[in-house]
This record gives structure tokens, sequence and C-alpha cells, in this order.
């Protein structure tokens, strides 16, 4: 599931390289603008509305959105890489206009490129890219740990987290691991041609996360269990299509192998060990009340 890859030491100040980073207000976008910026890189940040992005110093944002090809050129103008996403930031429907990015990256001059895949498998801007001539890296992580947020305002508020699935199993991945992948991809020799399936350092299910969130918290929080028929009533409500909701089924009650297969591929890649679930939370305890 991924190819072997190089050990590679942090990254340091030495030849610093421009790099444009798209998506960089969503959850992997923000700390792979720290990482590079921490690093000594120069920062381009693509984001709908730069008056709001709140990006760290030293960061330049610029407006643009992936969806739309026409507002890309100057973005794109005068950077060695660039971080893309795979889906629209809006709606996470898949970039249907990746021959055009990819087209806009190379007359750019750009010369690497990350993919931030939305799916289990390929869309349609990685394989533009790999048809561009361009030096791609593929990141596939599997459940983002922030997804945990959803359960923020019950376990703040009653001590409590309802949810479905109580057996389903998950590596899931830390947003700013899968940033190391990605910052280290972007700024080090070696990874072209890679598809990295990016995971945590464990597997978890629902009531053992829920454990986790209540010992770093230092109180109980229980773990209600819904039914499949309130899950699914829940998401519609919510708004999900009912494609949505069939893709969330499946991935619940029978999810590919590498959604629950823990993976060394964060530390071959950075040279630092992928991060826990409980430091997450100790990182985000605010959010749950800690």
């Amino acid at each position: 599931m991924t190819a072997n890859a190089p050990s590679v030491g942090p990254m340091t100040k030495a030849n610093p390289m421009t790099v444009l980073v798209t998506g960089a207000t969503g959850t992997v976008g923000r700390p792979l603008v720290a990482q590079l910026l921490a690093a000594g890189h120069r920062v381009r940040a693509l984001t709908r509305d730069p008056a709001k992005a709140n990006l760290p110093a030293g960061a330049e944002a610029v407006a643009g959105n992936l969806a739309d090809t026409a507002s890309l050129a100057a973005a794109f103008s005068g950077v060695d890489a660039v971080h893309l996403i795979g889906f629209d930031g809006a709606d996470f429907a898949p970039l249907t206009n990746g021959a055009e990015i990819a087209d806009v990256a190379k007359g750019a001059g750009v010369r690497r490129v990350t993919v931030l895949r939305g799916d289990v498998t390929k869309g349609p801007l990685e394989e533009a890219v790999e048809a561009s001539g361009l030096e791609w890296t593929h990141l596939a992580p599997v459940e983002f740990m922030a997804n945990a947020l959803e359960w923020a305002e019950s376990v703040r508020t009653e001590g409590v987290v309802r949810e479905g699935f109580a057996d389903a199993r998950s590596a899931l991945v830390h947003e700013a691991d899968i940033a190391a992948v990605a910052a280290t991809a972007l700024t080090a020799d070696g990874h072209a041609g890679q598809e990295y399936w990016l995971t945590g350092p464990e597997v978890l299910t629902p009531p053992e996360m829920v454990r986790t969130i209540g010992a770093v918290l230092g109180r109980e929080v229980r773990y209600v269990e819904l039914g499949v028929d309130e899950v699914v009533a829940r998401w519609r409500r919510a708004g999900h299509s009912a494609a949505d909701i069939e893709f969330f089924l499946a991935m619940r009650t029978d999810p590919p192998e590498a959604g629950y297969t823990v993976l060394p591929t964060v530390e071959e890649v950075t040279g630092a060990p992928a991060r826990t679930f409980e430091q997450w939370v100790r990182e985000n305890a605010a959010a749950f009340g800690g």
C-alpha cells in the first residue's frame, strides 16, 4: 500500500524554496503553511478570502480557487512547488479541471507537486499530474483525527458521545503528520512518483477514542451507541446526499483494509514517529471543554 520511502531528517533552512499551498486554511493546509515557514521556506497561501485567512506571519495570502482555473495563474507564478488538494474545498466534490491545473503549473515553471487525495481512488487531478511530467507525490490519508471534533459540543455540554458502529476500526492520522509528509515531499528529493498511504500509529474504535478523550480531560465521557437508522437520520439532517450516505455506510461497515492497517509511512518519510490520538486530544482539549 505504500512504496518504500527514503528516510530523511528534518527540513533545514538551507536552500529555501517558494511553495504554494492550496487549501491553505484547511485542516492540513494550516499546519503545512506553519511547518514550511518554520523550515525557512517562502510560502504563498491560496484562499478564497485572504482577509479572513488568519495565517501565520510570513505567509503571503493570495486569492484564488482551484475549481476556477482562471484564478490560478498569478498564484502559481514564480513558485517552485505546489501542494494541491484533489477536491473542491467548498463541497468536497472531486475537481474536474485537473488537466487545466496541471497545465497552469507546468506553464508557471513549477517542478514538484503533492496532491492530497479526497477519496480512496485516484481522481482527475491525480491522473492529470501523473501525465504532466511534473514531479508528483500523492498523499492518501485515512480518517483524520480532526473528525472527532464532531463530538466536541456534546462532550463539552453533556459529557457524552453519541455514535454508531462501535466496532468500526480506524488507523486515524493526525493532520500535522499529513502536513509533515507533504512538506518533506515538496522540499526534499526522493519522493517523486510515490503514492503515500498515511496512518497514525494505532487502530482505535469509537469507544476507545471516547475513553482517550475522557482520560485526557480527567473526567468521565460516556459513549452511547446509536443504531444504524439513527446515524443515517443524523446524516440526512446534516444535509448529506444519498451518495454521501452510501459512501459513509460502506466506510463503516466494509472499510478498505488501508483504513484500519497501521503503516510506517509517516516515520519513513519524515523521520519522526506518527502522532497519537492522545496527543491530538491534548492539543485540542479546549474544544472539548478541557
